[in-house]
């Protein structure tokens, strides 16, 4: 059985293989490619399909991903979390939705206290999304991602505690 998650508009549905086009579409999209590295259909059915990746839907329609992965040492416990929207539908909240669905998934089901996330510094769509959750800024990690170009890109390291979580 695939762990499925409802928020406001989205419903977080663990990843299948019937999933691989969908989530292909979206990072394939030249506005997700700029900031997720380059994706084929392999790599995506063999790292993106399984039940730390969910499908972000709308409608019954796949518009994105979202994918979560935990340190379970007891001295350093926490989760973190990507997320990838398709661009046609920026702007109406369902990153918001989805972060924050998840987020309360990873702390009142999974037993988090702390939730980590790590956009490129110079994404300022993501960094707003995520801050209106509830997650804050800790630091500049320096030259931390290599992008697409093969060039070093400084990411933003950001955490949420359980405490923070905006509601919504």
């Amino acid at each position: 059985m695939t762990e499925t998650l409802t928020g406001i508009r989205v419903r977080l549905r663990a990843s299948t293989g019937a999933d691989v086009d969908d989530l292909l579409t979206v990072l394939t999209h030249p506005g997700v490619r700029e900031v997720w590295r380059d994706y084929g259909r392999d790599t995506v059915r063999d790292e993106l399909v399984g039940p730390t990746t969910f499908a972000i839907e709308l409608d019954d329609q796949v518009v994105g991903l979202i994918q979560f992965y935990e340190n379970d040492d007891p001295e350093y416990r926490y989760a973190g979390m990507d997320i990838a929207v398709h661009p046609d539908f920026h702007g109406q909240g369902l990153g918001q939705d989805a972060v924050r669905t998840l987020a309360r998934h990873l702390i009142e089901n999974r037993g988090h206290h702390r939730l980590v996330i790590d956009p490129a510094a110079d994404n300022r769509r993501a960094i707003r999304t995520y801050a209106a959750v509830g997650f804050q800024p800790v630091g500049i990690m320096r030259q931390y991602e290599q992008g697409p170009d093969g060039s070093w890109h400084d990411g933003l390291l950001m955490d949420l505690l359980a405490a923070e979580l905006t509601p919504g």
